[in-house]
Parts: structure tokens; sequence; C-alpha cells
């Protein structure tokens, strides 16, 4: 949750952040009748953009996840919604609830959709509201701001050995149930790439007893992001379970992992010679199984470069 301050608090600490958002953005143009995809803070209340501030005052119904905690999050800023103007949008009712939006917006309103914290539509709902907007062809406006996926990348110092780990891949919550979950990490053991997870306190141990079959693999853990009990730590996935252990406090939180890629071992890196000269005769998938045949290499690695060659 939100590290919202006391209400005697309110006013004196964020009312220059308001008229500084009011001083920076209201030059700018910000159309009626249009959705605004507004990225809240993930911990820390101070991580709200300008734009977002700005927007949020403009907005004529804010869509949220929680309305209770979103007209807690506004009330800590200094800013007043009636009730009338929030409006409830989360998973188990986003699709129905695109049609009630739309006529907000078809009145021409400003509608704001905010998810409980950080940017919306990447873990949290907001996917099919954003996309049911777009194909009513209503114009949908970003509003960049706190993620925990970026936010744990930038504190993990992830490094790639090959093109083939270059890049990341968001993978999210993995399956709750054990057998689904195993077959999800299998899959994330063939992938060379660093991945990057999100996980609730009370599955967080089901998820370290299941990871620590990737053995040395590098992992970084990102705990209470941008709050006051802020933990990142970078271990081997054998040893996610004892960290845990180690202290009560490490079972606190939400958590925002990073799974870093896979070491290549001496001769695991894909021969990039005799890919090359396939690649500059033959179709891509012709190439990469060619050279699979030819080097033994895993296919998959093999594809991965070639991908990474073609775009060089």
């Amino acid at each position: 949750m939100l590290n919202t301050p006391p209400a005697s608090r309110i006013t004196s600490t964020f009312a220059p952040a308001l008229q500084a958002a009011h001083d920076a953005c209201a030059s700018q143009n910000y159309p009626l009748a249009a959705l605004y995809v507004v990225a809240t803070p993930i911990g820390n209340l101070a991580d709200i953009t300008l734009r977002a501030l700005h927007v949020l005052q403009l907005a004529d119904v804010v869509a949220c996840e929680d309305t209770r905690h979103t007209q807690a999050l506004l009330r800590a800023y200094g800013i007043d919604k009636q009730q009338a103007q929030l409006l409830a949008v989360h998973q188990h009712n986003e699709a129905q609830a695109v049609q009630t939006v739309l006529e907000q917006l078809q009145q021409g309103q400003r509608v704001a959709y905010v998810s409980d914290a950080g940017t919306p539509a990447i873990s949290d709902p907001g996917a099919r509201l954003v996309a049911g907007v777009r194909q009513a062809g209503v114009t949908v406006v970003p509003m960049p701001g706190a993620s925990s996926v970026t936010t744990v990348l930038s504190a993990a110092g992830v490094t790639a050995d090959s093109p083939a780990q270059g890049g990341f891949v968001f993978a999210g919550f993995l399956p709750s149930k054990a057998t689904e979950r195993s077959q999800a990490i299998q899959d994330l053991a063939g992938e060379l790439r660093a991945v990057v997870l999100l996980e609730a306190p009370h599955r967080i141990e089901a998820l370290a007893s299941a990871m620590a079959v990737l053995g040395e693999r590098p992992l970084t853990i990102g705990r209470e992001l941008t709050k006051q009990f802020e933990e990142i730590a970078t271990f081997p996935a054998s040893s996610f379970p004892a960290w845990l252990a180690a202290d009560a406090n490490h079972l606190r939180g939400e958590f925002a992992l990073v799974l870093h890629p896979a070491a290549l071992t001496t001769g695991s890196e894909p021969d990039t010679r005799v890919l090359k000269l396939l690649l500059a005769e033959l179709p891509l998938k012709t190439a990469v199984k060619l050279a699979a045949d030819i080097t033994g290499e895993p296919r998959n690695a093999l594809y991965k470069l070639a991908l990474a060659l073609k775009a060089d």
C-alpha cells in the first residue's frame, strides 16, 4: 500500500506540488473527450508526476480499481473529488465498464484511469479498457510514471554477454497452482534473457521454493520498493528460500523480481559465423534449423541470436 500521510499533513505537504503542477502544465493541451491513463506511485507518494497531478485535478471522472483506495490517494494530494466522480473499473467488471466509460467520453468528459499503484494496463487492469476506448476511435493519452517493472530493473544491474541475452521478458505473476507454476519456471529456465516477475507476500514462499531449481542463476529481489523499508538483494535462485527464512520481515510487502540472464558456459555461445553465413543466403527459420543441425547448438538460442543479428 502507499505511504499515505496523516490528514493534518496533506495540505502543507502537497500544496506546493499542486501549484507547481498547475504552473508547469496549465498552458499545455489536455483535450476533452479523452481517456488519460495515469501512472501513480508504487509506494512513495512523492513519486507522482506534475502531469499526473494536473490531470487528476482536471478529470471529470476518475476510473479506478478501488474507489476507497483512490479517494484516499487523491485526498493525500489535496485533490477533492465527489464520490459520484469515482468509477470502479477492476478485473471483475472491466469488460462491462468499457461502455460506461465510453458514455462519459461521448459526453465530452475527461476520464482518468488509475490502478491501485503504478502504471495501469501492464500487470494491473486497464488493458481491456484502453483497447475498448481505442476501438471506439476515442483518444487515449498515456501519463507515464512509476512502475515496479522498470524500478526493479534499474537497480538489478542486468548485463548481457551475447545478443541472445539482450532485453528482458515481463512474465508478471506466475500461476498460483503448484503444477502450473512449476511448468512456468521450467519454461523460464530455457529463457536466456532477463525475466521480470511480480508476487504478493502470501505467495512468495511458494514461488521461492519453485524457483530454487534454477540453481546458481542470479536473482534480484525488490521488496517494498520506494517505501521506507525498501530492500533490494541479489543472490543465486537456489538461495531464495533461505533468504526468506533468515528474517521474518523478508516475507512482508509486495515483490518485484528479476531473474538475470542465464550464464553462458564455455562452448554454449551459438556459432555466430555459421549462422551469419546461412542468414546471408536463406530465410531466417531455414538458416536457424541448418545452423542447429551443423553446430549442435540449441535451436531456441540460435533463433534469438538470428533475430538480434537481423536487427543489427
